[in-house]
């Protein structure tokens, strides 16, 4: 594996973590703005990392997309994507729950979006400036760096994005989808267990590259057009 490698795998994996801090972190921010304090209590209110990671879907699985393939020699596939130890929300404290709770569900995946967003202004400021940078190779290595780490949050945060908005129990999709089920079929839904997180890792990935496809060439497309 090529140091180069090594390194974008690192930024890749330090920013899926940084991402997936924000996502927890803003549903229990709103969640507290909305009147539920469970995940302030616990001290979720936070971008520190160790209030949010789970072992598996934060640092084993992603840790094995990313170093598996470039350990074994080959090249990574897909989009990186992971989970964080869920927000807790108890719906009572809300004073509309359907409205309250989907506000906060859809805070995570929306988190990400404005990562990405601000992540492409990045990208956009270094074009429309780079004419009038002072001109040395230090500054271009500098610049090379920014440029790979603001690309990265762009996939890194719209895989997020679109990963999470999936709904397959546990995901936020799955909860928002959950308000408008008839009440019969909730049973058969909340019970899907260890058949959820099947579709989640075999289904969702397939999906995700579906979708991030034409997004990163809109992403591409303007680039090109500032």
């Amino acid at each position: 594996m090529q140091p180069t490698s090594f390194v974008i795998a690192v930024f890749e994996f330090v920013l899926l973590i940084f991402s997936l801090s924000v996502h927890e972190c803003a549903h229990a921010w709103t969640a507290s703005r909305l009147g539920d304090q469970t995940a302030r209590l616990q001290g979720r209110v936070t971008l520190n990392p160790m209030y949010h990671v789970d072992l598996i879907g934060t640092l084993l699985f992603p840790a094995l997309m990313i170093f598996g393939p470039l350990f074994s020699g080959g090249a990574m596939g897909g989009y990186l994507i992971g989970w964080a130890k869920p927000t807790p929300v108890i719906t009572r404290n809300f004073t509309k729950i359907v409205r309250d709770d989907t506000l906060v569900t859809l805070a995570g995946p929306v988190s990400n979006l404005l990562i990405a967003f601000v992540a492409f202004l990045g990208l956009a400021g270094m074009i429309l400036f780079q004419g009038h940078l002072p001109q040395s190779d230090s500054m271009q290595t500098n610049l090379d760096a920014l440029w790979t780490l603001c690309d990265l949050a762009i996939r890194v945060n719209l895989a997020l994005f679109f990963f999470n908005l999936l709904p397959i129990p546990p995901l936020d999709g799955s909860r928002i989808l959950r308000h408008h089920l008839p009440y019969s079929f909730l049973h058969i839904y909340d019970s899907m267990g260890m058949f959820g997180y099947m579709l989640m890792l075999f289904v969702g990935g397939p999906i995700v590259r579906v979708l991030m496809g034409p997004t990163l060439d809109l992403v591409d497309l303007a680039l090109q057009h500032i």
